[in-house]
């Protein structure tokens, strides 16, 4: 029996363009599924998301709310300053444009960034080695991690020139001492993107706790890369697994929509 569940379609309000509300509803569901995954963190941490169109706008979490109360319709607009566009009831975490407006900004295909706080995620990115391409996940991921030194809490401007310089056009960016980034061009990639850093660091944990890790040999570390479904455009980049949790955060609570 195929028990594929469709959400009625909320009506778009009339402030909205048709691109935008997709993207507003899209992004609405990302927030719900972070949170069903457990990687929400109260009211911070963020997923910005470009406005298609010309205007260099994107989208991003209203500051103060729980991630289970983003819908579509409350998602802050702002430009890369982070300057709100239009109306919004809710500020910004000023922390959610020092860098993502500046990725937005200069990187033409970082149409969506994300940043987590997970417990795995945030103690890799505190240990000198970092991430070790010593796991499954991991080695997926290699030559496509960047590191950043820690800075304080990011809410200075200036330092977000210095993050897009670390980041060197690498998809995932390591926040030494606080937490990662993943950038792509488009949201459900970004997505996956988060999930291999989340569960090759839970992974890298689990075995630092029981003895030394098993090195991977840096042929099979590539092999890894240019097999790895998440990457491969047959299967969506992603998208094939987004669609599934957006299925799933549909029957919990469909209200991201409206």
């Amino acid at each position: 029996m195929n028990d594929t569940i469709v959400a009625a379609a909320e009506p778009r309000p009339r402030r909205f363009d048709q691109p935008e509300w997709d993207a507003r509803v899209q992004l609405a569901a990302a927030y719900r599924i972070v949170d069903h995954l457990g990687w929400g963190e109260l009211i911070y941490n963020h997923i910005s998301l470009r406005v298609p169109g010309p205007e260099p706008h994107f989208l991003i979490n209203p500051f103060g709310l729980h991630y289970r109360e983003v819908r579509a319709s409350n998602l802050v607009k702002v430009d890369v300053r982070g300057n709100i566009v239009g109306h919004s009831d809710w500020p910004i975490n000023p922390a959610g444009f020092t860098f993502h407006g500046k990725i937005h900004e200069r990187v033409a295909d970082a149409h969506c960034v994300m940043h987590v706080h997970t417990t795995p995620t945030m103690a890799v990115c505190s240990l000198d080695e970092g991430l070790s391409y010593t796991n499954f996940y991991a080695a997926q991921l290699w030559g496509k991690v960047a590191y950043h030194e820690f800075e304080g809490i990011t809410v200075h401007a200036d330092e977000g020139e210095r993050i897009l310089a670390s980041a060197g056009g690498k998809p995932v960016l390591l926040l030494r001492n606080h937490g990662p980034v993943t950038i792509a061009r488009t949201l459900p990639q970004c997505l996956a993107l988060m999930w291999l850093v989340q569960r090759a660091c839970e992974v890298q944990l689990a075995t630092l706790s029981m003895g030394r890790p098993r090195p991977i040999a840096q042929p099979v570390l590539e092999a890894c890369v240019r097999d790895s479904l998440q990457f491969a455009a047959r299967y969506g980049a992603g998208q094939d697994s987004f669609d599934a949790l957006q299925r799933l955060v549909d029957r919990i609570d469909p209200t991201y929509r409206s």
